[in-house]
């Protein structure tokens, strides 16, 4: 059984069925049970989350008849095999009887905490099989079907920031491992999919300039200074411009094989709590 959420929210049924809520509200109740697995959430985060910081009289009530629908949906699609009972009514709210491993979202994120010990244990082998794994489970933009409130709307952002943490392991471990011209076509992606992310548009210029291809490193440099120009009215960070000033040095035969991961100059994600903190909204 699995509760998947990055992507389309669907539910993986212990027979191996998929199950797609169609409800708006039942699919959001759902979510955000799911994000806090195994752990009680209240009824005001839950009213909160369907109708904002203004619900309407009754809306406790009408909560109730959603979880109703959910239970149900869940018993008549057997998604637990054993019977157990998956939604379950704990004061002072409702809990989703679900491991971590059972929500796609909880598995993410441990496989990442693991790489980032395996990296830090410098096992950059190990950590780059859990990230690749962790990649195959990136499937679009988290809870892509469902609407959301502002309690899902924090925790999607938390995601998100996960997510490019995930890929910045990524592109470490594959350069410890020495894999520099592998890297080029994903790290082309990356500046594209993240174009104020220095980090990223660092490693594409260092990796050009390892493979060799000065012409096209510098060529790299100039169109992230046209963007932060353009975007934020800022040049590139002082680590950039030194990686310009080497790269522009006849007499320079090596670069750093990778950049310190300096802070970017980038609007950070409003309500996005701190990483490997994942606790119950109040």
């Amino acid at each position: 059984m699995r509760f998947n959420l990055i992507g389309l929210f669907e539910i993986i049924t212990d027979d191996g069925e998929r199950l797609t809520p169609k409800a708006p509200k039942v699919c959001q109740t759902l979510a955000v049970l799911a994000l806090h697995a195994r752990k009680a959430v209240t009824t005001d985060v839950l009213v909160r989350e369907l109708w904002g910081a203004d619900p309407p009289a009754g809306a406790v009530r009408t909560l109730q008849t959603h979880v109703y629908h959910a239970r149900r949906m869940l018993n008549d699609a057997r998604v637990s095999a054993s019977g157990r009972q998956l939604l379950t009514t704990e004061a002072p709210g409702y809990l989703l009887d679900v491991s971590e491993d059972e929500v796609d979202v909880g598995v993410f994120e441990k496989l990442v905490r693991r790489a980032q010990w395996e990296l830090a244990e410098g096992s950059p082998e190990q950590a780059s099989r859990h990230l690749v794994t962790a990649r195959e489970l990136m499937r679009g933009p988290i809870l892509s079907n469902v609407p959301h409130g502002s309690v899902l709307a924090s925790r999607i952002a938390h995601f998100e920031e996960l997510r490019l943490r995930a890929l910045e392991f990524w592109v470490e471990t594959e350069n410890r491992l020495g894999r520099h011209r592998e890297l080029l076509p994903e790290l082309r992606t990356l500046v594209d999919d993240y174009p104020l992310h220095e980090w990223f548009h660092g490693e594409l210029i260092s990796a050009l300039y390892r493979a060799g291809r000065r012409a096209e490193a510098l060529e790299a440099y100039q169109n992230l200074y046209r963007i932060l120009k353009r975007e934020l009215g800022l040049e590139p960070a002082p680590e950039l411009r030194q990686l310009q000033a080497r790269i522009l040095d006849s007499t320079v035969t090596e670069i750093p094989a990778q950049l310190s991961r300096f802070k970017e100059r980038r609007p950070a994600p409003h309500g996005a709590p701190p990483f490997w903190t994942c606790t119950a909204a109040g």
